[in-house]
């Protein structure tokens, strides 16, 4: 924004010199010329009073010597024209090219000179200038001066060259001075953009410095800050709304449990059905419970991120389900060990729902393949940074494009998927926790078929966690369910 903001600075700057110097330079051009003109034609003059009387007595040898000798002087061609426009007497041979008939024509019909172009740095013509020989009020001929403009053109391009000095001194003065204004008045807007990364990154508590810049920016990180402020707010009571509720909910639904079980003595053969069905009610929606107060505390913005061995928890996880995963196998694959930035315990919370989803909606006799890869660059030139990813992938029936856009919306399940037992939270969860760890969850299509939950953490900055006591650094590890 800096670069824009001093491009169009400089824009303005360079359109408002130039509508400064152009008429300048114009002008004196225009002066210059003039004041050529009016030497040439003080000379022309001169002559034009110096060949009336050799007109009139056709004795022009001193009239030929005045010419000569001011030619050789001042390097201007003079002449002196009859009335028929036939040159008479000229201080070098081949003057009548250089002046036009209809010229002379104009002149000794009694018209006086005048200004014909302003003479610009890039022309080479002469100033010519003519004047009518009068003798006792009848025009009788013309004096002419044929003047070079070299000097001139070198005079006007001289000031010119000022000018353009002039010019690009100021701009650069102003296009410096313009660095400090932009920056100070960019300050506010730069600390603006800092403070909303924050908060989207869910750093509740930045907020803009209002100290600096123009009154406007100041009213405007004044009013973003106020903005802030009830959005955390607001935030905050959500939080402990659904905290709280959830909280006392399960106290009551604890009871209420209790109480049901209680009735089993009671109830008759054929009402036990009804009463099994009511004690997995309350089963399942103390796990919704469960998963509301686990979402609340993945989205709170104030988990505590450690440096975790990726590998070792993939084994440990992959262990703990070769047995609760009944009729599904998993099994392990990728580096040993990998270490990544993660909320404390949050690795463990995420792998947990990712198998389980694969475990229950892949299907029995499925395969579930936890990979772990090394930490590595990703994105264009490896822009994004070292990450470490863990995929949990399925051979099940997968789910389609827009499905996968979904996936991680609370409580959303799969049209094919709606009477699976679950709570709709399990992605949503592990979704928040990924993104509390800096992370991300990616929903990718498995080959052949199936579907692959992709967890990328940033890669731990020091080095990885050493392999266990009898592996090799760097041999990948393969645990598989039994």
């Amino acid at each position: 924004m800096l670069r824009r903001l001093l491009a169009v600075y400089v824009s303005l700057l360079v359109l408002v010199l130039a509508a400064l110097e152009i008429p300048l330079a114009v002008t004196f051009a225009g002066h210059a010329t003039q004041a050529m003109f009016i030497d040439r034609l003080n000379d022309t003059s001169r002559f034009a009073s110096l060949a009336e009387p050799a007109l009139c007595s056709g004795r022009t040898d001193g009239l030929r010597a005045e010419l000569a000798r001011y030619d050789e002087l001042y390097g201007i061609r003079a002449a002196v024209a009859d009335r028929n426009g036939g040159i008479v007497v000229a201080s070098r041979p081949g003057m009548v090219r250089e002046v036009s008939r209809a010229r002379l024509r104009a002149v000794l019909s009694g018209e006086r000179s005048a200004v014909q172009d302003v003479v610009w740095p890039w022309t080479g013509e002469p100033m010519i200038v003519v004047e009518p020989v009068g003798c006792g009020g009848e025009v009788i001929g013309a004096a002419v001066t044929v003047s070079p403009t070299g000097a001139v053109r070198a005079s006007v391009a001289r000031r010119w060259g000022q000018l353009a000095g002039a010019g690009l001194a100021a701009l650069l003065v102003f296009g410096l001075a313009a660095v400090p204004v932009s920056r100070w008045v960019l300050r506010v807007v730069r600390n603006l953009d800092r403070v909303t990364g924050e908060l989207s990154a869910g750093q509740l508590q930045a907020r803009a410095a209002v100290a600096t810049g123009p009154a406007e920016l100041r009213r405007l990180a004044e009013h973003f800050n106020a903005m802030a402020e009830a959005m955390s707010r607001n935030l905050e009571l959500q939080r402990s709304f659904v905290s709280y509720a959830g909280h006392q909910l399960r106290n009551p639904l604890a009871a209420l449990r209790l109480r049901v079980e209680n009735l089993a003595p009671h109830m008759s053969p054929d009402g036990a059905g009804d009463l099994e069905s009511a004690i997995e009610e309350t089963v399942r929606l103390a796990r919704i419970l469960d998963g509301l107060l686990a979402l609340v505390r993945a989205e709170g913005g104030d988990c505590r991120v450690a440096v975790v061995d990726c590998g070792r928890v993939a084994t440990e996880r992959v262990a703990a389900w070769r047995e609760a995963a009944a009729g599904v196998r998993v099994r392990r694959r990728g580096a040993a060990h990998a270490g990544a930035l993660a909320v404390a315990g949050g690795t463990g919370q995420i792998l947990d729902a990712l198998i389980d989803n694969a475990a229950k909606f892949a299907g029995p006799g499925a395969t579930v393949t936890v990979t772990v890869s090394r930490p590595r660059r990703t994105g264009e030139s490896g822009g994004e940074g070292r990450v470490v990813c863990v995929d949990v992938a399925d051979d099940g029936p997968g789910l389609s494009a827009a499905e996968r856009a979904r996936a991680a919306q609370r409580f959303w399940r799969a049209p094919a998927h709606q009477n699976v037992d679950g709570t709709g939270l399990g992605l949503a969860i592990a979704d928040a926790l990924a993104e509390a760890s800096g992370g991300r969850l990616e929903l990718l299509p498995a080959e052949p078929r199936g579907l692959c939950v992709r967890l990328v953490l940033p890669a731990a900055p020091a080095g990885v966690p050493r392999a266990r006591e009898g592996e090799r650094d760097g041999q990948p590890a393969t645990l598989e369910s039994r």
